[in-house]
């Protein structure tokens, strides 16, 4: 089973989440560093192992990160080959697993030698027909969305926050996109929830897909 003290093995996010800042700090570091959101090599040099003091924190938000992306990326690859997908469906699971693969590699030349190891999976059958599979990327959509948020306030380094925010804008853009071809509203409410990583990792447990 996949928890918390799995990813976070000394302790460092809870330790830097009890020190996040409040909304309003969160809001004005959001707007001084959005406007680095320019292009994938822009992206490639803010996550570039020298670019950003690597805090126990942001190092282990990293990984948490990373282990959501191979779960991703994986789905997206197996999907491709198993789920017998067509028409839009397919391009969706094309574009977006290379960006999940994109991702994947993006946070793995971040994290250097200190990046997890891919675990393995067991989709349980929902990357072998396209039902399933279209019901379960809008849930693991969903939920990287919420997950990516709800660590913004918890990274200390300016650098690793920036690139953080341009994955969760295409992560965004991902679940708008399935819930669209799903028939379900693109953008369901004003105001989106943020999860912590407890209540994902939790949830990522309970699908049962990560084996080992």
């Amino acid at each position: 089973m996949l928890d918390l003290e799995a990813v976070d093995v000394d302790g460092a996010i809870r330790e830097t989440q009890d020190e996040a800042m409040t909304r309003s700090s969160a809001f004005r570091r959001a707007v001084a560093f959005g406007g680095g959101l320019f292009g994938g090599a822009t992206l490639l040099g803010l996550l570039s192992p020298n670019a950003f003091a690597q805090s126990k924190g942001d190092v282990a938000i990293l990984n948490y990160a990373l282990t959501l992306e191979y779960l991703e990326a994986e789905f997206y690859t197996q999907a491709e080959a198993r789920a017998g997908l067509s028409g839009e469906l397919l391009g969706f699971a094309q574009v977006v697993g290379q960006h999940e693969r994109s991702h994947v590699a993006g946070l793995r030349e971040a994290l250097g030698s200190a990046a997890v190891k891919k675990p393995k999976f067991n989709f349980r059958g929902t990357t072998e027909n396209a039902q399933d599979f279209a019901a379960t990327a809008q849930l693991l959509e969903d939920t990287g969305v919420a997950a990516y948020k709800g660590q913004a306030a918890a990274i200390r380094s300016n650098a690793v926050l920036t690139a953080a925010l341009a994955i969760h804008a295409v992560e965004a853009r991902h679940a708008a996109w399935i819930r669209d071809i799903n028939g379900a509203p693109p953008a369901p409410a004003a105001f989106d929830e943020a999860l912590s990583m407890k209540q994902v990792l939790s949830a990522v447990a309970k699908t049962r897909f990560i084996v080992a």
